[in-house]
């Protein structure tokens, strides 16, 4: 191509729709709908098809949902967004994406909502921790403000089989939950709950972590209880808060569950998530909002706390007595053994 026509071609692409004749082979433009698009440059969004009526710009790396391809003769296509505003269809300016993701060494983002990853209606035994085992602990009047199923809740759960005519295991499975009259929707609900996704696949890095930070504030004022993992109606930990905070913004952190978090040993999640390759390691000064943040114990120097930072010196997090938003460091854990960062 003649130095001259490159420059007409560059020159109708920068005005993106400078009222007038835009002449440009087909394959240089969007026909059919892209469905999302990236802008790779700093483009001009328009109010209207005509281009005559200037909305704002929207800088490069932004994505934007297109519902369709307007073409007028006599002028290049145009791309009309779901906002009902219009962009250019030029492919150097804007490209075809599957929308925001992250580099494929680190957890990729879903667009559907996750599923449950583990068994749903999980017989409770000795050891097992979390909201199930929160509330049989409560009906055996057995609760010390731990809810770990401990040996004297084994001990109170057969005698209650005894007496009402069950097979005696001492494990509570779904006909003793519903004996002790607890209901069906809830010995599967606690099990299967992750948070809603709550960013779009056309929405950039900050919704998704808006939408992680959202769904932990639902939790806020509820109480901290080990190995939680489920609906804000609950409490969490630490790492229960952070799964279903991940969840939201569309990461599933596997082989970390939040239906095996109940399980015994499961509590320390924190550790799993900080060994977790797939979660990309910053430098403390380098922090984000949005990052997680994790602590270790004095002494032993093992991971024993995550939360999510929120900005300016906060974090959000599950600590005893609730989930609530405190200083990054304080007087009860202030050891930062490192931060790591889920949307790159």
């Amino acid at each position: 191509m003649k130095h001259s026509a490159l420059w007409l071609t560059f020159a109708a692409a920068l005005t993106l729709g400078t009222a007038g004749t835009v002449t440009a082979q087909a394959a240089s433009y969007y026909t059919t709908n892209p469905g999302i698009i990236k802008t790779k440059h700093t483009i001009i969004m328009y109010n209207n098809a005509a281009k005559t009526s200037k909305h704002k710009t929207v800088k490069s790396g932004n994505f934007v949902k297109i519902t369709g391809v307007t073409k007028t003769a006599g002028h290049a296509p145009i791309l009309k967004t779901s906002g009902h505003k219009y962009i250019t269809a030029n492919k150097a300016f804007v490209a075809k994406t599957a929308g925001y993701q992250n580099p494929h060494k680190y957890y990729q983002v879903h667009y559907q909502r996750i599923k449950p990853y583990g068994k749903v209606g999980y017989t409770v035994k000795r050891h097992y921790e979390g909201i199930k085992t929160w509330y049989i602990m409560k009906k055996m009047h057995t609760s010390n403000g731990y809810n770990n199923y401990n040996q004297a809740t084994y001990n109170a759960v057969k005698a209650f089989q005894r007496r009402h005519h069950l097979k005696v295991t001492g494990n509570v499975n779904e006909a003793t939950w519903l004996k002790m009259g607890y209901t069906k929707d809830a010995w599967t609900g606690i099990d299967s709950y992750t948070a809603p996704l709550g960013a779009k696949a056309w929405q950039g890095r900050k919704a998704h972590i808006d939408a992680m930070i959202h769904q932990a504030y639902k939790y806020k004022g509820n109480p901290y209880l080990v190995g939680s993992s489920s609906s804000p109606k609950y409490g969490t930990d630490c790492s229960g808060l952070v799964m279903q905070a991940l969840y939201a913004g569309g990461i599933s952190p596997l082989p970390t569950s939040s239906i095996h978090h109940a399980y015994p040993g499961n509590e320390w999640n924190s550790r799993n998530l900080w060994a977790a390759k797939k979660l990309h390691r910053v430098a403390y000064n380098h922090k984000q909002r949005g990052d997680l943040v994790f602590y270790y114990q004095p002494g032993t120097h093992t991971i024993w706390h995550v939360a999510v930072y929120l900005g300016k010196g906060k974090v959000i997090e599950s600590w005893p007595p609730r989930i609530m938003v405190a200083n990054i460091k304080n007087g009860q854990r202030s050891y930062v053994a490192g931060i790591k960062r889920p949307f790159n």
